[in-house]
């Protein structure tokens, strides 16, 4: 049997991927990783329209249950928006090398995000008590810039992280994004910052890097998509 890269796989899909097609393709890499016949991936796409729904999502946040495709999914969390303009990242890492700590798991995306944000010239941080990252307005309102969401299997991760880059905001409107209704959403464009993926890509990889060790570009997963 081959023995998988040390090193962790870096991909990227040009054209938008419907959901179902990308649940479809974690799982059989997540298999085929914890069977130690591929190489760790982080897989780096935009969706078309749509919501998610987490383990953890109430009925009522759902505003517009008729507005774009709904899907279940097993990643942690509540009611999350995708669409165009969003960079989502797949995550999928065995945490047998990685510390086998969960937590320490999610505050190293955490940090990722963060670190990404601070190379974008946008303050990222975290909030006790809510998911993902946050930014303090000048006028002190507090808006969630990325979500976070994972799941593990034999001690694999996936599902996994979402930076609004220019992403049209008021999708976020049918849903209460993770159930958190007191505070809004923002996103690069929205803040003045960068908003060509490919450079957000760039500070993304770069951050990775520096917390989860080296990678290298491979193809995406599905037909339709492409290497960088």
């Amino acid at each position: 049997m081959t023995t998988p890269s040390e090193t962790i796989g870096w991909a990227l899909s040009q054209d938008l991927v419907p959901y179902p097609a990308a649940v479809e393709a974690m799982e059989a890499r997540v298999q085929a990783i914890a069977d130690g016949r591929a190489q760790e991936l982080v897989w780096l796409l935009e969706h078309p329209p749509l919501y998610t729904a987490g383990t953890s999502a109430e009925p009522q946040d759902l505003v517009s249950p008729d507005r774009f495709p709904v899907f279940k999914t097993g990643r942690g969390g509540r009611f999350t928006y995708h669409g165009p303009g969003q960079r989502v990242a797949y995550v999928m890492l065995d945490l047998k090398r990685h510390g086998r700590d969960v937590q320490g798991f999610v505050r190293a995306l955490e940090g990722w995000l963060i670190d990404t944000l601070a190379a974008l010239g946008v303050d990222g941080e975290r909030r006790e008590g809510r998911v993902g990252i946050w930014v303090t307005r000048s006028d002190g309102r507090e808006e969630k810039i990325a979500a976070l969401g994972i799941r593990l299997r034999r001690w694999v991760s996936f599902h996994g992280v979402s930076l609004n880059v220019a992403p049209d905001l008021g999708h976020f409107d049918g849903i209460v994004p993770c159930g958190i209704a007191e505070h809004g959403v923002t996103s690069l464009a929205t803040l003045g910052r960068e908003t060509e993926m490919a450079v957000v890509d760039r500070h993304l990889r770069e951050a990775f890097e520096r917390r989860f060790g080296a990678t290298e570009t491979v193809a995406a997963p599905l037909e339709l998509s492409k290497a960088i």
